[in-house]
């Protein structure tokens, strides 16, 4: 079943339950599927035909899900955009994708006009002036009525009082969502989802975290939400721009009124590490109706879960392991991924609709929820792809084994840099990060971390008594493997870089780094 097929079906099993809430709104199912006929009726009238592309930049709310199902339902296709991806790189992905239509909220409107983008620019927020971006795209309007939105936008409060009229099916093989991936700015790379490989990855999640009827679900990742949807579970939305890694105080009390989360190792970590300064401090112990934590968006390593299972001892832990081009490709449970033996990190049980085999010890992906193609390849479409991931499946068991030559090597220990900077580059204030391995006089690895402060001067010199290097270093042991602790963490302005792909250049890096390993 598609995608889309899958929502509407859940909007009418289960009728009567809730199905999404966010910022004091609360649709039932029943009120979710009209809305969304009723906004695609006016988008369908009002011009969007099948293959037209949205540019899409509605932060997670009940109007964004509406939207980006309604534009679905329409036959259009969403583009995911990332403002603050800086100018170069937005202008080349805005081209790839060749986007009709803009959706956005009044606010940004309003914020990226000529006089208060200044005022923005000056307080260190410098927003694009969005209507400029696409100058002959038409515009969708949510929020607020607020000055600043282009002449002739049409506003979602009032696409969803269309009188709705039967449109046709979607087809399930049509395209709906584009995502974009790492990329140099010359070359962005955008992945090509359908509504049918969309319905396959989606089925996958909704099995493998137990997602079930009425079960409270927060998230603000429409890939973890639209599953709960279809499941028939009520989506639970934060406020906007409410990050977990971020503002962890803020974030715990939501846990009150739900019983699954979702999160990533960065945002688990803080709201743990909240927890334990609390109790250091006196507070009362901590009470959760948690019964799921998902997580996601980096590697999970066991001392992560070890913390969170101390702390929240009758909740499943569900690790999500996948990519832009297939997601999920595995899901791990929590106490099989602490008992796991052997070399590597377990990422848990091939999802039911991917195919897995090793070549040469490489990772490589099939099945029904691959992504149709990369937009720049187009019109050549994929039939699967070659992870970089070295890996062993046993069964149906896969484990990690690390990127492609990039390994380490101390004392008798390998270690496989890919399993743990993404878990780095996730922690709050670290905007890149790499580990590297400076050699000793015995060939052993002394392993050194370099992470790129959020914001720093690019000349920032390797500096290990920098407060974020100290910090990491700190954060490192509840996150990480014990045997792949670093012996260094500095602070650097950036990562050397080289080739036309821009990949970390680790020799380089090394050069810098070695004069601080003692």
């Amino acid at each position: 079943m598609s995608m889309l097929e899958a929502v509407l079906a859940a909007t009418r099993e289960h009728a009567a339950l809730p199905a999404i809430t966010g910022g004091g709104r609360t649709l039932h199912f029943a009120q979710l599927g009209e809305r969304i006929e009723r906004t695609a009726t006016g988008l369908a009238d009002a011009g969007m035909r099948p293959g037209d592309r949205v540019a899409f930049s509605v932060r997670p709310s009940v109007d964004a899900v509406v939207l980006a199902l309604a534009v679905c339902r329409a036959g259009g296709q969403i583009a995911f955009v990332d403002l603050g991806a800086g100018p170069e790189l937005l202008a080349a992905r805005l081209a790839l994708a060749q986007p009709q239509w803009t959706a956005a909220e009044s606010l940004l409107h309003l914020v990226s006009a000529p006089g208060l983008r200044r005022i923005a620019r000056s307080r260190g927020v410098d927003l694009p002036a969005y209507r400029e971006l696409l100058p002959n795209a038409r515009h969708i309007v949510t929020g607020r009525a607020l000055p600043g939105a282009p002449r002739g936008a049409l506003r979602l409060d009032r696409l969803a009082r269309t009188a709705p009229r039967a449109l046709p099916p979607a087809d399930p093989a049509a395209d709906a969502l584009l995502i974009f991936t790492s990329g140099t700015t010359g070359e962005p790379k955008t992945v090509l989802h359908t509504l049918a490989s969309l319905g396959a990855g989606l089925a996958d999640i909704r099995a493998g975290l137990g997602l079930e009827p009425g079960l409270r679900v927060l998230t603000d990742q429409l890939m973890i939400g639209l599953p709960a949807l279809i499941a028939g579970s009520h989506w639970t939305l934060p406020p906007a721009g409410l990050d977990p890694a971020a503002s962890p105080a803020r974030y715990l009390p939501l846990l009150g009124a739900a019983d699954a989360i979702f999160a990533s190792p960065a945002g688990l970590d803080a709201m743990l590490r909240e927890l334990d300064e609390r109790r250091a401090a006196g507070a009362e112990r901590y009470e959760s109706a948690v019964r799921l934590i998902a997580l996601g968006g980096a590697p999970v390593l066991p001392p992560l879960i070890e913390r969170a299972l101390t702390r929240f001892p009758d909740a499943r832990i569900r690790c999500v392991y996948g990519m832009s081009e297939i997601l999920p490709v595995a899901i791990a449970d929590g106490a099989e991924k602490l008992h796991a033996s052997g070399e590597g990190d377990y990422v848990g049980r091939v999802a039911s609709s991917v195919d897995a085999r090793i070549d040469d010890g490489e990772l490589v992906l099939a099945g029904p929820g691959l992504a149709r193609a990369y937009v720049h390849e187009l019109p050549r479409e994929l039939g699967e792809v070659r992870t970089g991931d070295l890996a062993r499946i046993d069964g149906d068991r896969l484990t990690l084994l690390g990127r492609k030559k990039d390994m380490l090597l101390r004392g008798t220990q390998n270690i496989y840099v890919g399993l743990y900077e993404p878990v780095i580059a996730s922690l709050p204030g670290v905007a890149d990060a790499a580990m590297v391995g400076v050699p000793d006089a015995i060939g052993d690895d002394r392993v050194v971390v370099a992470v790129v402060p959020e914001g720093a001067p690019e000349d920032l010199p390797a500096d290990p008594a920098h407060p974020l290097a100290r910090r990491v270093a700190a954060a490192l042991p509840g996150l990480i493997d014990h045997g792949a602790l670093p012996d260094l963490v500095v602070a650097i302005g950036a990562l050397p870089r080289r080739g036309r792909m821009r990949k970390p250049d680790r020799g380089a890096l090394v050069a810098l780094v070695a004069p601080h390993v003692s």
